[in-house]
């Protein structure tokens, strides 16, 4: 076992979108930490260490997801994390399974990531969750006392931050900041339907989850479909299934979307993400889940990466792609697939106006593997019109600064801890190079490329082995 590793001859991406490329350089690892970073011929070797000549390869800091729901063993989906280079990852749904699973990799009993872990879901009532399909219950705060009592609980209980979630009455929802605020607990999710952006992020909401209330906020019509988002949409509390309570919503949220996409604003547009970057209020757009949303037609009926998950669960995604989105008519189809334009759009003006954006996958979702989808969405992001530096920086300084941990991740610098990805091809000529994984160093602890390939290989086949839950349909 070597104590020190040194990994030679790279060309380093230390701070993606701040620095350029330094070539021909030496990152020492001991004990965890990056405790030395030069130019190759100036860092000595020390005695016993493991040396890696990394000659024509590119070494980046671990990546990090900034949105995901990390579901199923632990044991499979935590090591996914890692072999695919996301060492930290922001699980927005906190459930005691997720937790557990943090806990056993802390333990060292399997590779994994870095996981900050949200609370349950603080909803309004009634939810769009119930329990027929909610991992834990949701909090339902229908009450300024309600919601103060819950973010104390939370806290008390333990949570990185509060996720707030879409049927938030406004009232509720500034108790829960005041609160928030009071208790120093961060508090990060949806923009409720009742609450504006604006409002979310002079409040000092840490972040807004995917790109829905950006489009009402731009249109010129935004008076119209404000009063609509606040008193039009209703969740029938008769109604017990979470899908169809959620589908009803979503569908009428497309609708507003739409509307709005056809009345946007530059001039407004250009207010609010001004008032955005001034906040520092962070945007993950998740261009990924709107994606499968949005452009179904493009979907795949099989990729590579899906052999890590159990057939039995990729093989239900399309029904339940369409039990959320069925139902609609031809022109609400096209309507959507419009949208999909018109939010590729948005991130390439949330970049301009320099907003800080999050690469955040919604991975846990059909068609998302966990960890193969942050590469994805770092795609999505270049497409946006970040290029590939600002992509990357995305997925590691800008999330290190929105956790708090910037003295910890997102840079290669001695002091930090040692998450790092060696790459067989610069992913700054093309973004898709960050999948050209050659190994990963995860909090000082090297997976080489042999290593890498041996633990993918047992993920698949335990993939292939795991029997579905019981009750479920195989």
């Amino acid at each position: 076992m070597h104590d020190t590793l040194l990994l030679t001859h790279t060309t380093l991406i230390a701070a993606p979108g701040t620095r350029g490329p330094e070539q021909d350089m030496t990152v020492v690892v001991h004990d965890g930490r990056i405790a030395t970073v030069g130019r190759t011929a100036e860092v000595p070797v020390p005695r016993g260490a493991r040396v890696m000549d990394l000659s024509g390869k590119y070494v980046i800091p671990g990546l990090v997801d900034m949105h995901t729901h990390s579901h199923g063993p632990a044991e499979l989906v935590a090591p996914l994390y890692a072999l695919t280079g996301v060492t930290t990852v922001r699980e927005m749904w906190g459930t005691p399974a997720v937790r557990a699973g943090r806990d056993r990799v802390e333990r060292g009993e399997f590779p994994g990531p870095r996981w900050v872990i949200a609370s349950t879901l603080v909803d309004g009532r009634p939810s769009l969750w119930t329990d027929d399909a909610s991992p834990v219950p949701v909090v339902e705060a229908g009450t300024e006392a309600e919601v103060q009592d819950a973010v104390r609980r939370i806290k008390e209980e333990g949570a990185d931050f509060i996720k707030v979630y879409s049927r938030l009455t406004r009232e509720v929802y500034l108790a829960l900041a005041n609160e928030a605020r009071r208790q120093g607990i961060p508090y990060a999710g949806h923009c409720p339907d009742a609450v504006s952006v604006t409002e979310a992020s002079d409040a000092g909401q840490r972040t807004i989850e995917h790109l829905h209330p950006l489009l009402t906020a731009t249109s010129s019509d935004q008076p119209t479909l404000r009063r609509e988002l606040e008193g039009g949409l209703k969740v029938d509390p008769a109604d017990t299934g979470s899908i169809s309570r959620f589908r009803r919503w979503y569908r009428r949220v497309h609708q507003l979307e739409s509307l709005a996409a056809r009345s946007y604003d530059p001039e407004r547009a250009d207010r609010l993400f001004d008032r955005l970057a001034a906040n520092g209020t962070y945007v993950t757009p998740t261009l990924g889940i709107h994606h499968v949303m949005e452009r179904q037609e493009t979907l795949p009926n099989r990729a590579p990466e899906w052999v890590h998950l159990p057939g039995w669960l990729t093989d239900a995604w399309p029904g339940q792609l369409e039990e959320l989105m069925g139902g609609r008519t031809e022109q609400e189809y096209a309507n959507v697939r419009d949208l999909n334009v018109h939010h590729t759009r948005i991130v390439g003006e949330l970049h301009r106006h320099g907003v800080p954006l999050l690469a955040g996958t919604d991975s846990g979702a059909p068609y998302l593997v966990p960890g193969f989808a942050l590469h994805q969405e770092l795609e999505h992001l270049t497409l946006a019109g970040l290029g590939a530096a600002h992509a990357l920086r995305a997925a590691t300084t800008t999330p290190a600064h929105a956790l708090g941990l910037e003295a910890l991740l997102g840079t290669v610098e001695p002091g930090k801890s040692a998450d790092l990805v060696v790459l067989d091809a610069d992913p700054l000529d093309d973004i898709r190079n960050t999948r050209r994984i050659d190994s990963v160093v995860t909090r000082g602890h090297l997976i080489d490329r042999a290593e890498r390939r041996r633990l993918l290989a047992r993920i698949a086949q335990a993939a292939a082995e795991l029997k579905p839950p019981a009750g479920t349909a195989s």
